[in-house]
């Protein structure tokens, strides 16, 4: 499928590597069977691909139909009538501005962002994560597809906002403190990990505020060496 994809865009391995943020040596090994894409590539691919090849390789990225049509019910009469046309596209793909409805594919990382008091994961780039899923979600929702990503949380300084075992969107192309005062953060320390908070800028002084008043804040500061990685942009979770 991947090699007569590209042999129909009439494009190199090099060029096909390229536009999926792979290498030629990369594409070879798929188009030879030696190596599956990771979900990442999948949906990159199934976004070249269009409709109706789309849906294989956005299946094997472990996203269905039916998963979309739980996230947006009034596409459910769209997506049966084969001349309407809509577009997913993959978090961290170049997006064309669709005529329809469209939908951005998150992945869903392997990442827990700790809330205080707990550790969360260690890794300070999100992007590199694996995948464990996707969420479907509204273009709105997702201002800058190509940086954003989902993680999970653990532990209940953000309740009742946030809870624990809750998903979070967090979008890591806002990262400037100037911007951020007020807005839920997801910070990395090398010895706390990911942790989800609140931050505030105080004159020259920036905070970590927790939702619960139960736990305390963190002031950061040159010696403590806290990273602000991304902004929140909204989260999800079971109801009780």
């Amino acid at each position: 499928m991947i090699s007569r994809l590209r042999t129909r865009m009439n494009l190199s391995q090099t060029s096909f590597g390229q536009a999926l943020h792979s290498s030629a040596m990369a594409v070879s090994r798929w188009e030879r069977g030696t190596q599956e894409p990771a979900a990442h590539s999948y949906i990159e691919i199934g976004n070249l691909a269009g409709d109706p090849e789309c849906w294989y390789f956005w299946e094997c990225a472990g996203l269905r139909t039916e998963d979309l049509m739980r996230v947006i019910p009034k596409l459910r009469s769209r997506i049966r009538q084969p001349t309407v046309n809509f577009e997913i596209v993959r978090a961290g793909g170049s997006l064309k501005k669709p005529k329809e409805a469209q939908l951005v594919a998150i992945p869903l990382l392997k990442v827990v962002a700790a809330t205080h008091g707990e550790k969360g994961d260690s890794t300070p780039i999100l992007h590199d994560a694996p995948v464990e899923g996707i969420i479907a979600a509204p273009e709105d929702w997702c201002p800058n597809p190509a940086s954003t990503n989902c993680v999970r949380v653990r532990g209940n300084s953000m309740s009742p906002l946030i809870h624990d075992g809750y998903i979070l969107a967090v979008d890591t192309s806002q990262s400037d403190r100037g911007k951020l005062d007020g807005k839920i953060v997801i910070a990395w320390h090398k010895d706390v990990g990911l942790t989800v908070s609140r931050f505030r800028r105080y004159d020259h002084t920036e905070v970590l505020h927790p939702e619960n008043q139960e736990y305390s804040s963190i002031t950061l500061d040159r010696r403590n060496k806290w990273k602000i990685l991304a902004k929140v942009l909204w989260w999800i979770g079971r109801a009780p």
